[in-house]
């Protein structure tokens, strides 16, 4: 049985503090790709010094899941056109002599954002036959951007788990770091896929702490992205009221990156209205060095002080003096009036209409339309 650990998280931005150590170099059409930690600058740069392209990249991310997702069990399916994509996009530019933002980037994607032609489950067995004809709202920006489905990852199964990430459509994945632990909630799949070096960046969705929680567990960067800065129209939903989705990446850089591009309008999610002219023309702007100088970050001691375990307690202690080097104010610490009673009773009440509204304007399936009728799905499978 697969333990847990209880990680103390730093708000927003989660602070890699180890790096995978396993490498493999993958040799495809004798060039060696070191794909360890690869950030979206390194391959850009590689691609314009002609180091390796798009399908090369694609043959051994795809070679590295092969290889090693065995034991990690992160990936639920990897896209068979990815290949063809990456050729695609190898052709354009060699012609053009331009790379779009996310330019032959491989991403990987959490079984519940819809994406044309790969089945969308949610890790339920009810919605195994499932496959969307046609691309959420924000994998049409990252696609438009020119970045590469290469995979599917897997997810705590209706995104309900605060603790591990298991389906009954894929099973258990584990933490790549150790794998008698858990890689975290329900985008674990996405956070230990990163971790394993199986795609440079990664979508997750968060509804408490689900981007936070696997970023934290796989030593990456995840934003929990501003309710209505980027659409979750075209995403299984846990529960609409706190649900958001953002991106799980190696970087701060990366994970800006793709930020950059999903952050907008989408008339299919009214509360992304909310954001309309209050997006920059950029946010790589506002990646400075010295960015954390005369910020005021607050430490919630009465959360993050819960009965920690010891050793992430010092490292926990250890980033607070590290946020204090670099020229950050740490309030430490900060009190929310009533926050004990603040955060009770936060469970998915009206997941019920969420989820019948999900079924009903993308599932359109007569036998799968109610919380009954998946309950009913399950007991054949």
């Amino acid at each position: 049985m697969i333990k847990t650990k209880v990680f103390c998280l730093l708000v927003v931005l989660t602070l890699g503090l180890y790096s995978c150590k396993e490498q493999k170099t993958t040799q495809t059409d004798n060039q060696a790709i070191e794909l360890f930690e690869l950030t979206v600058s390194d391959i850009h740069k590689a691609y314009e010094e002609g180091t390796f392209n798009s399908e090369q990249l694609v043959l051994a991310y795809t070679q590295r899941i092969k290889d090693f997702d065995g034991t990690i069990n992160a990936i639920t399916i990897l896209n068979p056109q990815a290949l063809q994509v990456a050729k695609a996009l190898d052709k354009e530019y060699k012609e053009t002599g331009i790379l779009r933002p996310l330019h032959g980037i491989p991403i990987i994607v959490k079984d519940n954002i819809n994406t044309a032609g790969l089945p969308t489950t949610a890790g339920s067995l009810a919605l195994k036959d499932f496959i969307p004809e046609e691309d959420a709202f924000i994998i049409k920006k990252l696609v438009e951007a020119d970045a590469i489905i290469i995979a599917k990852s897997n997810m705590a199964e209706w995104a309900f788990s605060p603790m591990h990430t298991e389906s009954s459509t894929a099973g258990t994945t584990r933490n790549p770091y150790n794998t008698d632990y858990v890689p975290a909630e329900s985008s674990g799949g996405t956070g230990a896929s990163i971790a394993s070096n199986f795609g440079t960046i990664g979508l997750g969705t968060d509804t408490g702490n689900s981007i936070r929680g696997p970023s934290s567990h796989n030593s990456l960067v995840g934003f929990r992205t501003t309710l209505g800065l980027v659409s979750r129209s075209a995403i299984v939903p846990l529960y609409l009221r706190n649900d958001v989705v953002g991106p799980m990446c190696r970087t701060v850089e990366d994970a800006t990156k793709v930020l950059e591009i999903i952050a907008g309008y989408d008339s299919d999610d009214p509360l992304t209205k909310n954001s309309e002219g209050k997006i920059p023309t950029s946010y790589t702007q506002f990646l400075k060095k010295d960015a954390l100088v005369g910020a005021r970050i607050g430490v919630l001691r009465e959360l993050s002080d819960s009965d920690p375990d010891p050793e992430i307690k010092t490292l926990f202690e250890q980033s607070l003096s590290e946020l204090d080097s670099l020229g950050a104010t740490v309030v430490d610490s900060v009190v929310v009036p009533g926050f004990a009673s603040l955060k009770e009773n936060q469970w998915c009440a009206p997941f019920r209409e969420d989820v019948e509204g999900f079924l009903a304007s993308y599932v359109k399936n007569d036998s799968i339309k109610t919380i009954e009728d998946i309950i009913e799905a399950a007991k054949y499978f």
